[in-house]
Order: structure tokens, then sequence, then C-alpha cells
């Protein structure tokens, strides 16, 4: 035995010697993407296990916790286009089959009109594109049809919070991403259903959003959809704002519709040119007053770490380098990345980590235009940091401190839906789900750019 063995390492070895640098890669690549799939099953598992019913795992402690009085299921929902592109097509069919045999939403709860249509239609629409199942995209109109009465708002722009059973609404100020990121889902939603008011009101609240713009080009984070009046003139691509621009340029990909396209260019041009700061071979995007554009600070928050894909995504590789290298330094210091830091300072003002996707988004983003190695490199350091920190006997969980890496106990549904499929995406490079083909929602969802089946145009006037 002891010689069979021997055998075989000397032919393993021989045979290693013989691969081309390029082979190694491809093998190295594809047993990363098996571990990090292996760790997705682990994680789902654990909330099959432990929280099957509800919204959330707690993975410390081994329960569960809802967003609301009642569940929403929001954990799978979140999870399933995940499942579909790592091949894992039995537990995406346990999902499906639960979706649209077991879930009702006509509940009496007020939920967060963003984060909902994001998460729930947003995973609800990719079920249905990727599955087909006619059950699914019932769910996905019923779901919907509960959420619009939060649009009927003077300014258009959604109220906060949508009963799901009345329809009442409540929550007159909201920031800038939760008043305009609906482009995406409720485009979609009038591509398969044919009913052109799902992407009209998404796109009313994104228009109303641009055009209180002030003569600098700029937004501020909080509005009041009543009065559309700014409460907060802080202006800023970060947390708060981010999807809302990320929106504008994904929304006329996705969906071809100028407007977009022209919302977008002229927002970024004041981006740039007022919020953006070089410092040596970085650049971050700061702070400044809408009203006034002068520099207002230069705090910057990990969700900012989306900018840098959606410039690369936009064409503009160099600025999304360079801003990308930013926040991999921010992240090295620590070996993760703080949820608030002020780059002149050099300070930490959050130090929590709550198993963001955003600079690994970024990472793929560069990584697939570039194909620069770095950038690959990159990911599989924020993939082993992740596994010696928030690791946990059966899944994964939020961190409280970077620096002494205390650990919390929750795991965020976006970690499933986004930081495992774009990590996965790095080294497994799945056919057909790229940014050449799909558009990825704020969530991750991937949707066809061309789908397989005849759909409705949205309406782009």
């Amino acid at each position: 035995m002891k010689y069979f063995m021997s055998t075989l390492i000397l032919t393993s070895l021989i045979l290693s010697s013989c691969l081309s640098p390029e082979q190694k890669a491809a093998s190295a690549d594809k047993e990363t993407a098996e571990k990090i799939k292996a760790e997705f099953v682990r994680s789902w598992d654990a909330y099959k296990k432990y929280a099957w019913g509800h919204d959330v795992l707690l993975p410390v402690s081994k329960g569960y916790k809802d967003w609301y009085e009642e569940s929403l299921h929001i954990s799978p929902i979140d999870a399933y286009s995940t499942m579909k592109v790592m091949g894992l097509d039995e537990e995406a069919e346990l999902v499906m089959k639960y979706v649209a045999d077991s879930i009702d939403f006509n509940k009496d709860i007020f939920v967060k009109t963003f984060e909902v249509n994001i998460r729930i239609l947003g995973g609800l629409m990719a079920m249905y594109e990727m599955s087909g199942n006619v059950q699914v995209l019932n769910r996905a109109k019923d779901f919907a049809d509960r959420l619009m009465p939060a649009f009927n708002s003077p300014t258009g722009i959604p109220y906060y919070w949508v009963n799901l059973k009345t329809g009442e609404v409540k929550g007159a100020e909201v920031n800038l991403a939760e008043g305009g990121s609906y482009i995406i889902e409720m485009g979609l939603l009038t591509r398969y259903t044919g009913n052109p008011e799902y992407y009209r009101k998404a796109k009313a609240a994104s228009r109303a959003i641009f055009q209180r713009s002030s003569r600098w080009g700029l937004v501020g984070e909080r509005i009041n959809v009543e009065t559309g009046q700014f409460t907060d003139l802080t202006a800023h691509i970060g947390c708060c704002i981010d999807s809302y621009f990320e929106y504008l340029y994904k929304g006329f990909v996705l969906f071809g519709d100028p407007e977009l396209k022209m919302m977008w260019d002229k927002s970024l041009i004041p981006i740039q040119n007022l919020l953006g700061d070089p410092v040596d071979d970085l650049i971050w995007y700061g702070r400044a007053n809408m009203e006034t554009g002068e520099k207002t600070g230069s705090v910057v928050t990990l969700y900012d770490a989306y900018f840098p894909a959606v410039l690369a995504l936009s064409g503009d590789l160099d600025k999304a380098a360079r801003n990308q290298a930013a926040f991999d330094r921010l992240w090295k210091k620590n070996g993760l990345e703080p949820m608030v830091y002020d780059y002149k300072a050099d300070k930490i003002l959050n130090a929590s980590y709550d198993l963001n996707p955003e600079i690994i988004e970024s990472a793929y983003y560069l990584y697939y235009y570039t194909k620069d190695v770095k950038y690959k490199e990159m990911a599989a350091q924020y993939f082993s940091d992740i596994m010696a920190f928030c690791r946990t006997d059966v899944a994964f969980t939020c961190i409280e401190d970077v620096v002494t890496k205390k650990q919390k106990d929750h795991m965020e549904t976006f970690f499933l839906a986004e930081t495992m499929k774009y990590l996965y995406l790095v080294f497994a490079n799945p056919p057909g789900i790229n940014p050449d083909k799909v558009v990825f929602s704020t969530e991750a969802h991937p949707f066809l750019k061309e789908p397989r089946v005849k759909t409705t145009p949205v309406p782009t006037e």
C-alpha cells in the first residue's frame, strides 16, 4: 500500500509538472470555485436546519430572526439565483416549489418598500426568468401589486413603508436609494407581464429625484416624498444613495432607455468633478453640499465600493481601477473592511463588517473586463479573510469590529445572494452569466439582456 501511494503521489507530481501555466491557473480556479460552492452549501444547509421558514439565520446561536411580525422567507428567495449560478439545481427546485406552493404575501404588516423590492421582488423575478414557472411570476406580480400603493405620493417617489394587505403607507422621508432603486425589478415585471405601469412608476420615481438636482447637478442623501424637498443636502455616491445611481446606468443597459443614460451621464459629471478626490494613485469619492458644491467631508462606507463596478461597466476602467485600489488598501489594513471610514483622517468611524459584497463585486467586474490577475488575487484574499474571521461552525456571521474580529450573531441574506455569488463568479466563470450577457441587480440577481422568450418592451417615452 505504501508503494502504491508513493507511486500515486509521484504520478500526480509528474502530471502537474506537465501542465502549462494557464492549465495550472485554470485548475486552481476550479478548486477555489468548488471551495466557495461548498461553503455556500454548508451555509444553506444551516439555514434549512436552524431557520427554515424564517427570514434570517443566526449562525452563532443557531437560531433565526424575522424582519417583521411574520416571515417573508427572504433568505431562500434571495439565495435562489446563486443556487442556479452554482448549478445547485435540486436545491433551487426545492426553493421554487416552496415559493410556488407555500408562500402567501397577504399579510397585515408594514414592510420597507426598498428592501423587499430588491430582495423579494428581485429574487422572484430571477426565479421566474431562470425557471419559467408561471406560478412564480404570479407570486411576483401579486407582491409587486402590494407595493404599488407606496408610489402614490405627490412626487411619485415611494413612501418608506407600505402595508402588504391594506396598502396603507407611512414614512414620508426616504434616502435616495430607497426612493430610486426600482427600475430593474419593476421593469422586468413589465417585460414579462406586458403591464407598462410597473416600469413607468419606477422610472418616474428616479426621474423625480433627478429633476430635483441642484444647479451643480448634485443630489442630497434624503428627500421628502410629499414635498419633494431634500432633508439632507449631503451629496455622495455611497450608502443611502448608491443604487439610485447604479440603476440609472444598469437600467439603461438592460432596457435601452435613452433617458436613463442621459440621467446617468449628467449625474456622473459632478460626481467626478466635485466628489472625486485623487490621492496619489487612488481615487476616493468624498462628500459635498449639493447646493453649494463645496466639499464637506472625506467619509466613505464599505457600500461605496460598488462604484468601481458601475464605472467598469460603463467603460471607465481607469477610474474604476483607482477607486478599487483605494478600497483594497483599506481592506488590507485589518483583513476586513470597516463599515465607515474617513480616508483623510485615516480613521475608522464604524468598525463593523456585515459580510458585504461590494468590494468583491467590483473586483469581479474589473477582472472580467481587464483579465488582470491582480483582481482575482484580491477576490482570493477577500475569501480567505472571510473564511478566517467570519466563519462559524455552521455558516458565516457578521463582524462587530474588524480590528478585534469580534463576531456578531447574524448572517445577512445578501451574503448568499451577493457575496458568495460574486466570489464564485470570479473563479468559475460559468457560461452565460457575465456582464456581456446579463445585468446584475443591486442584490446580484442576474437578468438576461436578451430574454429567451417573447417579452413586452418597456415604455421608454
